[in-house]
């Protein structure tokens, strides 16, 4: 075991306390009796037994798991590795299936990215990932969380693997007073010392599973905390009050109007273009996204086709840095339009399930209305 690195002392104002390995003993001990049995993680007893994590699996949850909670990435992760088993079987996925597959996930960007990384480790690694964090941040997509993440979970690298719940754990281990977001250098930092080349793969998960499970956000549970006797934020008596937050910016708010084109049992949708929100995505015809409504005369003309298009009213959806009202139009033809290579995309009705949620909530709302 090596003493934790002290080169960047000087910039944090919270310090490491000289016992500091048996706050890591203790942790360690609890993540032994305690950790969460996950779709993708190999057990503690298993991993002392010489089983190794696979990379893959690893990347797909750590992936999954941006921004989306454990219950909700689970059925995804089981689906896609029963599906693609491996990174190879992944990266010869066409770009419609795993698009398809991933709706309902959000942040589409992740699975854009997703589909780029399987493809340059099946050709330019022979589907092997390499095992560095400087080699996994090489590749498409991958930042320095995850990398770290892959490369303290699944190779034993003495990686700094810092998200949300180690950032509060570490806010309220040595009460940091700075708010968030402009504490994550000082957290991170800190998380860094206390880094060791013992179980740095179990050490990474042990944090993630405090913070989660002893640590929440309200009402942390600090009588069943094993590291509660080094922690700052308990001995002010208000350790729900961190980590500190500075006041959130008001969500700026859109308009638009989305077209729900019916032809017999089918739905008009279009591809959405390959950048940007919900890229390369299938979606309902829309009109622009301002910050203003669009009157009646306005959202008939931004229509896709002519036709008698009925105001149903408006569904409301947020997304990470805007909310949208969504008016919701719908009309019916008997037509062939985009039948043969034009640019509507004829979808059953039951296949719609698979539009991200945004459209999904007006497709929905016109079924009930019609």
């Amino acid at each position: 075991m090596r003493a934790p690195a002290c080169g960047r002392r000087e910039v944090m104002k919270a310090s490491i306390p000289t016992n500091w390995a048996a706050l890591r003993s203790s942790l360690l001990a609890w993540y032994d009796r305690q950790a969460r049995t996950l779709a993708w993680r190999v057990s503690p007893a298993d991993r002392r037994a010489g089983v190794r994590s696979d990379p893959y699996r690893v990347w797909l949850s750590e992936v999954m798991l941006q921004q989306t909670t454990v219950p909700h990435a689970t059925p995804y992760f089981l689906s896609f590795t029963q599906r693609w088993p491996t990174v190879s079987d992944l990266a010869a996925a066409p770009d419609d299936d795993l698009m398809a597959a991933w709706a309902g996930l959000g942040y589409y960007a992740r699975a854009r990215n997703l589909l780029a990384c399987a493809r340059a480790v099946a050709d330019q690694h022979d589907g092997v990932f390499p095992d560095t964090e400087e080699g996994l941040r090489a590749l498409p997509g991958v930042g320095a969380y995850t990398a770290a993440a892959v490369a303290a979970i699944a190779f034993d690298r003495p990686a700094n693997v810092v998200d949300g719940n180690v950032e509060r754990v570490m806010s309220r281990l040595f009460a940091v007073e700075t708010p968030l977001p402009d504490a994550k250098p000082e957290l991170k930092a800190l998380a860094g010392e206390l880094v060791t080349d013992e179980r740095p793969g179990d050490w990474a998960q042990a944090l993630m599973d405090l913070g989660a499970t002893v640590c929440k956000p309200k009402g942390p549970l600090c009588d069943l905390c094993p590291v509660s006797t080094w922690c700052d934020a308990l001995k002010t008596g208000a350790p729900e009050t961190y980590p500190r937050k500075a006041k959130k910016a008001d969500r700026p708010h859109r308009h638009g109007v989305a077209y729900v084109l019916t032809r017999g049992d089918t739905v008009a949708l279009v591809r959405r273009p390959p950048k940007g929100l919900l890229g390369g995505m299938l979606g309902l015809p829309t009109s622009e996204w301002r910050a203003t409504p669009h009157d009646d005369a306005e959202a008939r003309a931004a229509a896709p086709v002519a036709g008698a298009w009925r105001d149903l009213g408006a569904v409301e959806h947020v997304f990470t840095h805007f909310s949208l009202t969504l008016r919701v139009f719908a009309a019916t033809t008997a037509g062939n339009e985009g039948a043969s290579g034009g640019e509507f995309v004829w979808t059953p009705r039951e296949g719609l399930g698979a539009l991200p949620s945004v459209f999904l909530k007006a497709a929905r709302a016109a079924e009930r209305l019609l």
